[in-house]
């Protein structure tokens, strides 16, 4: 590269470490006493210093990366980070011995959050859910993926939908936004689930894709959710509004939702604790990503570890998020699940980091923008004061973060 091909640069990261996260093979892509260039948000020239080009030094800003490592911006593929109200009563009374079925019985359980989200405004819904995203943004976060489903109407979906999108203008994350009215069975559709299923395909989904709300739809495919062919109703809606699909499965049973949404070309399966190996086929087959939840598993109790060593067999794609939401997960750290990613599920830091970049991206369907340190992305810039990327997932509870710049502008 010569001088006129740096003529563009803007800013130079130099003296940095770069941790690229381009080798899928066990490793960070690491590049020691690394160099970094960005140019209008993107990454334009990354390699070891010394292998710098020639540049002019009077029109770059250049940073001294004072021997940090550089990650690409964190990514938390799968939350529910707006809803009303929180359910701590009901975690204190489970405490105390009381069933799921006497906490539903005294108004708790999903059927709560519902009655709180559709009686908060679109304010109230943003003043609670902007101290959980600035919570994760503090963190490294940059990209967020943010699900509707506290709802179960019409004006309450379409209503916290909006609040996410309200959210990118708050902070700068990017936010993809995830229409999951198949989440519960509403109260008025008691013992009704296909009337139910009748309203989110033929009013719900049109209503969002026409206001252009959502980017994916999502259904909570599960015993206490949706059967295959309800599942495959709102699969076939999503298809019909070009909508990308995601699913959530396996979680608790093997209903074949996993399988399900391969054929359907999903983006990702998400729990996925009791994924079968024809299930773990499936997605390899139809490249999908696994998303692993271990605040949910942490949170939960649960017991039964999702396929890791088959899904590595088959290479399967597998990401991490907090699953941040306030009846299973009330949890707002990415940096926490890399911790729990390898404590409690097996993964190596590499391929924990990898789940919260570029496999969160893949997740996200932004695998061409976002996730790695390579040229044409994104400069979705995180600066780590750690000496070994495995830190990031060793310690918790001191934030590591450093400085954070998104496309290029730094905004921590």
């Amino acid at each position: 590269m010569n001088t006129t091909q740096t003529e563009q640069w803007q800013t130079l990261w130099i003296n940095i470490h770069l941790a690229t996260m381009t080798d899928a093979s066990n490793s960070y892509g690491e590049i020691e006493h690394g160099a970094l260039a960005v140019s209008n948000g993107k990454i334009v020239w990354l390699g070891k210093e010394q292998d710098l080009p020639q540049f002019d030094k009077h029109q770059v800003e250049v940073i001294n990366g004072k021997g940090l490592w550089m990650t690409p911006g964190l990514i938390d593929c799968h939350t529910h980070l707006v809803y009303g109200g929180n359910r701590a009563n009901e975690f204190e009374m489970r405490l105390q011995g009381k069933s799921y079925q006497e906490i539903a019985n005294a108004g708790g359980g999903i059927v709560s959050t519902v009655k709180a989200t559709r009686a908060a405004s679109e304010q109230e819904l943003l003043a609670s859910a902007l101290p959980r995203l600035t919570a994760l943004h503090q963190q490294g976060v940059t990209t967020v993926e943010i699900k509707s489903g506290y709802g179960l109407d019409t004006t309450t979906e379409i209503k916290m939908l909006k609040v996410a999108g309200l959210l990118a203008k708050k902070l700068p994350v990017t936010i993809k936004r995830t229409f999951l009215g198949a989440h519960a069975l509403p109260i008025e559709y008691k013992n009704q689930p296909d009337a139910y299923i009748d309203l989110v395909c033929e009013e719900m989904m049109p209503t969002i894709a026409k206001q252009q709300l959502a980017d994916t739809v999502d259904v909570f495919c599960e015993g206490i959710g949706f059967d295959i062919k309800q599942t495959e109703r709102v699969f076939s809606a999503a298809k019909k509004h070009g909508l990308s699909i995601k699913v959530h499965a396996e979680q608790l049973s093997d209903l074949g939702g996993t399988e399900l949404a391969a054929k359907y070309k999903a983006l990702s399966s998400d729990h996925v604790e009791f994924l079968s190996n024809d299930g773990v086929k499936a997605m390899a087959d139809a490249n999908m990503t696994a998303v692993l939840l271990p605040g949910a598993f942490y949170f939960l109790r649960e017991t039964q570890l999702p396929p890791i060593d088959a899904l590595r067999e088959q290479g399967v794609a597998i990401a991490i998020a907090t699953d941040a939401n306030p009846g299973s997960s009330p949890i707002c750290s990415l940096q926490l699940m890399l911790n729990m990613a390898c404590t409690l599920f097996r993964l190596t830091p590499s391929e924990a980091i990898a789940g919260v970049t570029c496999h969160g991206a893949k997740a996200l369907g932004l695998s061409e923008t976002k996730g790695q340190l390579k040229v044409g992305f994104d400069a979705d810039l995180a600066c780590w004061n750690i000496e070994q990327p495995a830190e990031l997932c060793y310690q918790f509870g001191v934030n590591p973060l450093s400085t954070l710049f998104k496309a290029g502008i730094k905004v921590i």
